[in-house]
Order: structure tokens, then C-alpha cells, then sequence
């Protein structure tokens, strides 16, 4: 078997696997059914205020659930591009990203070709290297960036809560923090403050947070202020209470990750053994492993291989992953 034709049984095998993950994965997980249970309870607990009289006065309960309700809403629909750079942390516009994409596609597929890898592995490559690559950038750069975000995030609540106790308005408390705080909460609470400015309320304005951070804590935050703003109540008394539960959350967070350090060191080791196994036979017995490279079989055995440990890889990484 040439090249080509083992180019092609890998890219058909990531096709079929990548149709099964999408497909196959959500009725045997049972997400399906959790999500269709999610909708019935939200369309049930929609259509419950509508039976109450209309001159009735909505309660604080009501109108918090309202609050909540209009958030989920707003946080559910599905993100463009443009917002998945925006919470990168760049600056770059859709069309400046495409070119770079581009880019990186031209140049992999070049390279391929200048190594002689046949016109269906080159091609495959710049299939990675022009989509799969950017994409990946943003969501590594997303997640370092919540990571910073997280860090300082109960600081940056205890700041508010001790200057509304001092006296301060919550505009005023948020403006101590772009001046104090690191970045990226500096230039996200700038954000919040000139779009308050602009005549967006408050609550909206750090509702917006959450678009630009999508992290629990900053929809916590949001939801806080924007429940104090509608329904009223002791903002600092809630914004302290917020301030506890961000760092008995980030207190779970380093707690679990401690808990699976045993087994993400057990599935490395079970990542890595393979390789290992094939490079100290390769330097014992070069003849012996030769074959999987240099006849046809042994391509197609290894490039097999190649594409199930990876599922086994990423397969394991979805279980000791944990999210809470």
C-alpha cells in the first residue's frame, strides 16, 4: 500500500470516530436525556407564573427567578468567532484571524509537499494546521486567561464588599480595582464601568462579564448584582457571602485536582508506555521493529495504532477531568 492509501484509512478513521463522538456518545451518556428533562422542568417552571392573576404583584422570589431565567437565556445561545477572541484576550478581528489561519494551512501543506508526503497527507495537513490549530490557540489562550481571571478574582469581590461597607457606590468600588487589580480583571472591570457609563445599568453591564469570562464565578457575580439591582437587598452581605463561596470553590478545585494526581500519573504512564516499549526494542532489536515502517502492513498497523491510542488518550483525559 502506498502512502496515499494510508493517508486516506487514517483521515476515513478520524471521520467515522468523529461521526460516532457526535452522534453515538450523547445517547449512550444519557446527555440526551438529561437535556430533554432540562427543557421539560424549564418549560413547566415557564409555564407556572402565567396560571397566577395578572394585577398580582410579583414576589422576590418571583423576580429573582425572572432574573435568573432572563441570564440562563442570555448565556445558552451559542458563541461566534468574534466573542471567542474577544475572551482569548485578543484584539484581532475575524478577518485578520481567517488570514492567519490561512497561513497556517499554506505553510503545512508546503512543508508536507516539500517532504515528498503525497498530495492526500499534505492536504490532511493543512486541513489541521488551517482550522484545528487557530482553534486550538484560542480555546489554550481562553483558558489561561480564565485561569489569571480565577486568581484574583476573590480579591477583587473583597475589595468591593469592604468599599461599599466603607461608604463607597459599587461604581466607585469597581473603579479601585482598574487601577489596583493585574490584569485581565483591570481592563474587565474598566470594560463594566465604561459600559455603564454609556447608560447600560449595572446589572447588565456585569452581566456582560460572563460573555467575555464564561467561568461560574463571573456568573455568579453578575447574577448577584443584577438580582441587588431589580429586587433590592445588602449588597455588601451578599457580595461576602459571593467572596466565600469563590474560595471554597477554588479550595474543591485544588482539592480535586490533588485527588487525581494518582490518576492522571496512571494514564500518563499508560500514554507513554508504548512508545517507550517500541524505542527500547528499536535498540535492541532494530531488525525486529523495522517492519512496521518499512512494509506496507506494518504502515497500516502503525498508523492503527497511532489513531486508537489517541482515542484511548483523550478518552481517559475526559475521565479524570473533573468539572464542578
Amino acid at each position: 500500500m502506498t502512502m496515499q492509501s494510508i493517508a486516506l484509512f487514517g483521515l476515513a478513521a478520524l471521520a467515522v470516530g468523529g461521526v460516532l463522538w457526535v452522534f453515538i456518545y450523547p445517547i449512550l451518556s444519557g446527555e440526551q436525556k438529561a437535556e430533554k428533562r432540562r427543557d421539560s422542568l424549564v418549560r413547566t417552571g415557564a409555564a407556572a407564573p402565567a396560571r397566577v392573576g395578572r394585577n398580582a404583584q410579583k414576589s422576590r422570589r418571583e423576580q429573582v427567578e425572572g432574573t435568573l431565567k432572563e441570564l440562563e437565556d442570555r448565556n445558552s445561545k451559542s458563541v461566534p468567532l468574534s466573542v471567542k477572541i474577544t475572551q482569548a484576550g485578543l484584539s484581532w478581528s475575524k478577518q485578520r484571524f481567517f488570514i492567519t489561519a490561512g497561513i497556517f494551512g499554506v505553510v503545512a501543506f508546503v512543508i508536507a509537499h516539500m517532504a515528498d508526503a503525497g498530495l492526500l497527507p499534505s492536504l490532511g495537513l493543512m486541513f489541521v494546521a488551517g482550522i484545528g490549530l487557530p482553534l486550538w490557540m484560542l480555546k489554550f489562550l481562553k483558558k489561561r486567561r480564565e485561569a489569571k481571571f480565577l486568581e484574583g478574582f476573590p480579591d477583587a469581590v473583597d475589595v468591593i464588599v469592604r468599599g461599599i461597607k466603607a461608604g463607597l457606590p459599587l461604581i466607585d468600588s469597581l473603579r479601585i480595582i482598574t487601577t489596583d487589580a493585574p490584569e485581565p480583571l483591570r481592563s474587565e472591570f474598566r470594560a463594566i464601568i465604561e459600559t455603564q457609563t454609556i447608560g447600560i445599568p449595572i446589572g447588565e453591564a456585569c452581566g456582560k462579564l460572563y460573555e467575555r469570562i464564561p467561568v461560574p464565578e463571573a456568573n455568579f457575580f453578575a447574577i448577584v448584582v443584577a438580582i441587588q439591582q431589580k429586587a433590592g437587598g445588602n449588597l455588601s452581605e451578599a457580595l461576602g457571602n459571593l467572596s466565600r463561596v469563590l474560595r471554597d470553590r477554588k479550595k474543591m478545585k485544588n482539592k480535586i485536582q490533588a485527588m487525581s494526581m494518582e490518576a492522571k500519573a496512571s494514564a500518563s504512564i499508560i500514554a507513554c508506555l508504548p512508545p517507550a516499549v517500541a524505542g527500547l526494542v528499536y535498540l535492541t532489536s532494530p531488525q525486529y521493529i523495522e517492519l512496521l515502517w518499512t512494509h506496507p502492513t506494518g504502515r497500516m498497523m502503525l498508523m492503527g495504532c497511532a489513531i486508537w491510542m489517541s482515542i484511548g488518550v483523550l478518552v481517559m483525559r475526559k475521565m479524570i477531568n473533573f468539572d464542578f
